[in-house]
């Protein structure tokens, strides 16, 4: 059973952060390997994630990271949100460069020329977004590509 190089990456710099004496850096990447291990005992039987599935359980602690800041400081939180924000920072060191709105637009105006769902109006909105899937996975919050879609669409 091989370790996957992301989860070795993973121990290794909290191992780093821990000789560091790196606090916030050491809890998060152990809640990390908690999120990763935890998803790897979850099936019917225990085995190894693949780097991306890595990837996969890192984007969803990173995102509900970025909720918690937006709930925190709609609460007037700020201490906690920046807390939160300095967590989903380091997490996103370990996650593909995101990508920026001009790119989701680009790539949203790209999906729609080539799926023809510009005809379809609303109902073309699940065509496009399953083009878009392996191209924004793990690089764009499916909100917000979403959102462009049915800008786009009109929906």
């Amino acid at each position: 059973m091989s370790n996957s190089e992301m989860k070795q990456r993973l121990h290794d710099d909290m191992t780093a952060a821990l000789k560091a004496r790196d606090e916030l850096r050491k809890s998060v990447l152990r809640m990390a390997l908690t999120a990763v291990t935890k998803q790897e005992v979850a099936g019917k039987e225990a085995r190894e994630l693949s780097d991306p599935e890595v990837l996969e359980v890192l984007t969803a602690e990173a995102k509900k990271r970025r909720e918690s800041v937006t709930a925190y400081r709609d609460a007037g939180r700020e201490e906690l949100a920046v807390k939160e924000q300095a967590e989903a920072d380091i997490l996103a060191e370990y996650l593909p460069e995101q990508l920026t709105l001009e790119e989701i637009t680009a790539l949203v105006t790209e999906a729609i020329a080539t799926t023809g769902a510009a005809d379809l109006g609303p109902r073309g909105i699940g065509k496009v977004m399953g083009a878009l899937q392996p191209k924004v996975k793990g690089k764009a919050d499916g909100g917000t590509v979403s959102a462009e879609v049915k800008r786009q669409l009109g929906a």
